[in-house]
């Protein structure tokens, strides 16, 4: 058993040497070539990256794509959901509900989309029973479909 300790502290250690070597490395780049020192570290660094960052997260995301549809769909849960969102945006909606719904535990799932048709003003009246029972049901809803 001594022995097997001793091997996982050495590779610890082995990778920890390695990391310590990569960062110096990188010190010594960057100290050398100022900040040129990112083209031996980053594929196309005079691309468009920056400009583009995040779009692969929302084009071609089949989750947020059903939501969408969803959403602007004739069903009766996504009508009524279109009434009480008024004029907030339905895109930012749908990017928000997307988020809300990668929440695992079914609790907080439910606790962060009455949050979302809070909106802004972070409440929503807990007497208004029609309110709940429509975040209930959107949550039913795409609990089928997704």
């Amino acid at each position: 058993m001594a022995n097997k300790r001793e091997t996982h502290c050495n590779n610890q250690v082995d990778t920890f040497a390695e990391a310590l070597a990569t960062a110096r490395q990188m010190q010594q780049n960057w100290l050398t070539y100022g900040v040129n020192f990112v083209n031996f570290y980053v594929e196309d660094v005079d691309g468009d990256w920056l400009e583009t960052w995040g779009d692969d997260e929302i084009i071609g995301n089949s989750q947020l794509d059903t939501i969408k549809e969803f959403l602007v769909s004739h069903d009766s849960v996504a009508v009524k959901v279109r009434q009480h969102l008024g004029e907030r945006s339905l895109f930012d909606f749908a990017v928000n509900l997307e988020e809300s719904w990668r929440i695992s535990e079914t609790n907080d799932r439910l606790s962060a989309v009455r949050h979302l048709f809070a909106g802004e003003e972070n409440s929503i009246d807990t007497d208004d029973i029609r309110v709940l029972d429509l975040v209930n049901s959107l949550v039913l809803k795409l609990a089928e479909i997704l």
